[in-house]
């Protein structure tokens, strides 16, 4: 059990720090903005999520987790130690909320022997926020707002596909290719997308992956 452990505390750390290290490397090595490096390191952390499921992890270890680095995320706002994922003083908390819906959908799921909707959750925010804001930045020709947050249609729709499709996938494979399947990930799509556009302080981050897995829990159920 302890070589278990050990074993997967140490895969998932690697994943960690190979997404970490790509991110930093292309931020110092190439002209990719900031924010491009932010958005590799928040759709790669979240694939952890399926790697955790995959090795069956611990709740405690996800949790444990969430702590440390909503700690490391909260320092880093004031510290210049995840150059590549924040800028000092940088005006969100988006990170933080990041590993916190980490925290609390491991604590949710896990001990239920649910870990697909956590993964659900987690994947949404991560391929769906993160596409929708590089697609919006980029090719976003059409903008709009929504109590003062500046959005483009390209991007939510971006958001909506990408949430259908990982939706879809996750449940699919957990419950079979069923009618209801794809009816959630319509639902589960529709509303991620109508809580990412209200991303005022990073709290979408938050919002996004609880909603769309408590969201499809209770479509499922």
């Amino acid at each position: 059990m302890v070589a278990t452990t050990l074993t997967q505390i140490g895969l998932v750390i690697a994943w960690l720090g190979l997404v970490g290290g790509i991110a930093e490397g292309l931020r110092r090595t190439t002209a990719l903005g900031t924010e491009i490096t932010r958005k590799i390191v928040h759709i790669g952390a979240g694939q952890v999520i399926l790697l955790a499921w995959w090795l069956h992890t611990p709740t405690w270890m996800g949790i444990t987790a969430s702590v440390i680095f909503s700690g490391v995320a909260l320092l880093s706002y004031r510290l210049p130690i995840l150059p590549g994922i924040n800028g000092v003083g940088r005006h969100s908390l988006g990170t933080f909320f990041y590993a916190i819906s980490i925290g609390v959908l491991t604590a949710a799921f896990w001990p239920l022997d649910l870990p697909q909707y956590a993964a659900l959750g987690i994947l949404v925010m991560t391929w769906g926020d993160g596409l929708a804001a590089l697609v919006g930045q980029n090719v976003g020709r059409h903008p709009y707002k929504i109590l003062g947050s500046q959005k483009s249609v390209e991007g939510s729709l971006t958001m909506a596909l990408a949430s259908f499709i990982v939706s879809a996938l996750v449940l699919g494979f957990a419950a079979g290719w069923t009618p209801s399947v794809g009816m959630t990930a319509v639902v589960v799509a529709i509303a991620a997308t109508l809580l990412e556009t209200l991303s005022f302080y990073g709290l979408d981050n938050l919002t996004v992956p609880l909603g769309s897995a408590v969201l499809a829990y209770g479509l499922m159920g």
